[in-house]
């Protein structure tokens, strides 16, 4: 029969496995919630690259229209193929999928029928608060379906279009 005090210690050791495992399991939540974050934000910044890809397909649409021809297409399927086209016209050269569900799916801006702008399908909260100067209209969005990406508007031509506003000017 060992002895009383050796019969004591013998139930340290589990406790001290026991509480290695907690501090173990801590850490470890710790961490996935730091990879989660990390996750999200890389995912963010692919969603305001694949809505930069959008933009700029829906403006080259707009602005390759022939006269009389809409602007924006009835799908997006019209930005990888134009079929206004006799040739293959591509504005986009594949349909992205959306980086924060997963899916090739889009929540559709509709204006007369036609595809003027596309926006995630997430509803979680964004992580972002600064945004470059082209994505400034994103920030104090509550969702990631909040964030819009529709092609830039168009500029005002000049009031004399013979000048470049680039052109030296002569002395007067």
């Amino acid at each position: 029969m060992p002895a009383p005090r050796a019969r004591r210690q013998r139930g340290m050791g589990y406790l001290l496995v026991l509480f290695a495992m907690a501090a173990i399991g801590i850490g470890l939540a710790g961490t996935g919630e730091v990879w989660r974050t990390s996750a999200q934000r890389e995912r963010e910044t692919e969603l305001l690259f694949v809505g930069q890809q959008f933009r700029l397909a829906l403006a080259s649409y707009r602005d390759s229209s022939p006269p009389g021809t809409p602007v924006a297409p009835q799908s997006l399927d019209e930005l990888i193929e134009d079929p206004r086209f006799p040739n293959a016209r591509r504005h986009l050269r594949r349909l992205w999928a959306d980086p924060m569900t997963g899916k090739a799916e889009w929540g559709l801006v509709v204006a007369g029928g036609r595809i003027v702008g596309v926006h995630s399908l997430d509803t979680r909260e964004p992580l972002r608060s600064a945004f470059r100067a082209r994505d400034a209209e994103l920030a104090g969005a509550s969702s990631y379906a909040q964030w819009i990406f529709k092609a830039a508007e168009i500029r005002q031509p000049l009031s004399d279009p013979s000048v470049s506003p680039n052109a030296p000017r002569s002395p007067p």
